[in-house]
């Protein structure tokens, strides 16, 4: 019933339904329930970045032929950024068939952001490994498809980590670094803090309910900082 549901969702059925169970098994699940945390969709989930960025990419460069690299690159870290992701996965209700433990899901894991972008990724790998590049490619395109178009015309929220690494390329900055400067709260209500290092100093800092929120926060801090130096 899982799989059958889930196939409907993504539009791919699959030949070997192992995978799109293991693409759908939280660590946590793997670790209360299979006596293994490795058993979950974390392996998949590194395969499904990759595919999802060369999918992507490729998309991008027959679609915009007279785009330089720049925008390309910006422009597909927008569309494939976690928010997008999971958002897009949670549209098709992907995120009603993951399989968390006892506690993730007591805490609202399936609504969880950067949980729900890392099972699409695990899904897409699974429709790579079993279907090939073109059933991958069509996942990614039913997924995202849509996100090009508003990302192009400027209609999704700034990736300031994206977009910093830009600034500093055209301007000589060679060296950023993010660190996770301290963490607290309760497990099921963390925050963090974090700074990014460019060139050895520290130039920007964030807060966030993630690590990666408070990267961005970060880096939006620094953007501001160059942004307003370069303009005096």
């Amino acid at each position: 019933m899982l799989c059958a549901e889930a196939e409907k969702a993504i539009g791919y059925e699959f030949k070997d339904k192992t995978l799109l169970e293991s693409a759908l098994t939280h660590s946590s699940y793997a670790n209360d329930y299979l006596g293994d945390s490795r058993k979950g969709n974390e392996r998949l989930e590194f395969l499904g970045d990759a595919v999802l960025d060369a999918v992507m990419a490729l998309e991008l460069y027959r679609r915009y032929p007279d785009k330089d690299e720049g925008f390309l690159t910006k422009l597909r870290a927008e569309i494939v950024c976690e928010g997008a992701l999971a958002k897009a996965a949670m549209d098709i209700g992907l995120n009603e068939f993951l399989q968390m433990g006892r506690g993730e899901e007591h805490k609202g894991g399936k609504a969880r952001i950067s949980m729900v972008a890392d099972a699409a990724e695990a899904v897409i790998a699974a429709v790579f490994l079993d279907g090939g590049p073109q059933a991958a490619s069509n996942l990614v395109m039913r997924l995202l498809g849509s996100t090009i178009k508003d990302a192009a015309e400027g209609n999704l929220p700034a990736d300031y980590k994206t977009d910093l690494q830009i600034f500093c390329q055209k301007h000589g900055h060679q060296n950023i670094v993010y660190k996770i400067t301290g963490e607290s709260g309760p497990d099921h209500d963390k925050s963090f803090t974090a700074a990014v290092v460019i060139d050895g100093h520290i130039l920007g800092e964030g807060e966030g309910r993630t690590k990666k929120q408070a990267q961005t926060q970060a880096a939006k801090a620094a953007l501001e900082h160059l942004e307003a130096d370069s303009a005096v």
